[in-house]
């Protein structure tokens, strides 16, 4: 006996517990092993089983409209190399940026003065500011080389103004880089390099100065928009937020956003959407596809998936060739005879056993992956199968090539 889990999925004769109430998941049973797929089908295809019906909250399907972050990037300069930092002949950004920062450091550098620096890199900082971030809280950044630094590893990031797109800037970045990768060069030129030592991150390098204008509350409504469209997840959620706020709280606005009122009053407000966040519903079905990958052999099968009735064979064809080479002499007697070479091909063909399957009308994902597995068909035999069955219009999904 196997225990496993499963999700419960309504059958035919058991009631629906509707949309806007949870179904009870994660219980155990003990019953008899279920059929295994072959060890050729489980190296090559990966079954999407998911979207079955359970619940998910509403925090896991969409985000609250105008809740986001803000991305910020900057230019600055890494100092402290261990020679590893710009050559400055291919890189004369670098020596004029540097110049630029002594200038206003009160270092006067002469212009036709060129210092060939090692240890200075010129670098792009960017950086992603969270929603209501306030003046002074700490973010996280990445710097990465622009110029032809091999290592960025034991740097020092200058102050740097970080910009939005709206060109103001809203957080200032300084600090010691932390570099996973780690490079190393040869006289000769060689180099071996682990991961990517051009670029560093540092933990809370950028203090917040500007905090981004919101409109979290200049509206009586609040605005929740699916991380995928779908009516059906849709109508749900208004069912489920209607259930539990009362009738005409909630309003379907399209195909992938909903309008819930909210109370005016910033407190109650922030305590209302924990309450809707939390709320859970079964989300519709994703719609029948079969994604297939034809560089890695991947193929993935929505739960979805059916067959109309259709019979399958699928051969292999074996095509040998084999190049030797004749030697003719002259007779040892001749006179002027000259030894010739001629070329000798053979071509074979062999043709592996095919078998034929068929597939019934309304064939579900379990007896599409037993009947390809019994013929044993490997990862580019099964994307010809899905392409045929497309063509003839027996697979009802959307085929998807990636």
């Amino acid at each position: 006996m196997l225990r496993w889990t499963a999700f419960f999925q309504p059958g035919p004769g058991t009631r629906d517990p509707g949309p806007g109430k949870a179904l009870r998941r994660g219980r155990s049973f003990s019953g008899p092993r279920s059929p295994v797929p072959g060890p050729v089908l489980l190296a090559s295809l990966l079954l999407l089983t998911a979207f079955s019906a359970h619940a998910e909250r509403i925090k896991d399907l969409a985000q609250v409209g105008g809740v986001r972050s803000n991305p910020l990037v900057g230019y600055g300069l890494v100092v402290g190399l261990d020679g590893s930092g710009d050559r400055t002949s291919q890189a004369p950004f670098t020596v004029q940026s540097l110049k630029n920062l002594l200038g206003e450091l009160g270092v006067n550098v002469p212009p036709n003065v060129n210092p060939q620096l090692k240890n200075v890199a010129a670098v792009a900082i960017h950086a992603d500011l969270p929603a209501f971030a306030k003046p002074g809280q700490a973010i996280d950044i990445t710097v990465s080389s622009i110029g032809n630094s091999t290592s960025l590893r034991g740097g020092s990031l200058l102050m740097a103004p970080l910009r939005g797109a709206d060109g103001e800037v809203y957080a200032i970045a300084q600090g010691n880089l932390v570099v996973g990768g780690f490079g190393a060069q040869g006289r000769d030129g060689s180099r071996v390099s682990v991961n990517v030592p051009s670029v560093g991150r540092i933990p809370n390098g950028a203090i917040v100065e500007r905090a981004v204008p919101d409109a979290f509350g200049a509206s009586d409504v609040i605005t929740l928009n699916l991380h995928k469209g779908d009516f059906t997840t849709v109508s749900r959620m208004v069912a489920a937020l209607e259930q539990n706020f009362g009738a005409g709280n909630a309003y379907a606005v399209d195909g992938v956003t909903v309008a819930v009122r909210a109370p005016a009053d910033p407190g109650r407000r922030i305590m209302f959407l924990s309450q809707v966040e939390n709320l859970e519903l079964n989300p519709g079905s994703a719609p029948a596809k079969v994604v297939v990958n034809a560089r890695t052999g991947t193929v993935i099968i929505g739960s979805q998936v059916t067959v109309m009735p259709a019979a399958i064979t699928h051969g292999s064809l074996t095509v040998t060739i084999t190049e030797s080479a004749n030697v003719s002499q002259p007779n040892e007697f001749s006179r002027g005879g000259q030894t010739v070479v001629t070329p000798q091909s053979s071509v074979s063909i062999t043709e592996g056993g095919s078998h034929m399957f068929k597939f019934a009308g309304g064939t579900s994902l379990d007896e599409i992956v037993r009947a390809v597995n019994e013929v044993g068909a490997a990862p580019g035999d099964l994307i010809a199968i899905l392409e045929a069955l497309k063509q003839s219009g027996a697979l009802r999904a959307e085929l998807e090539v990636i």
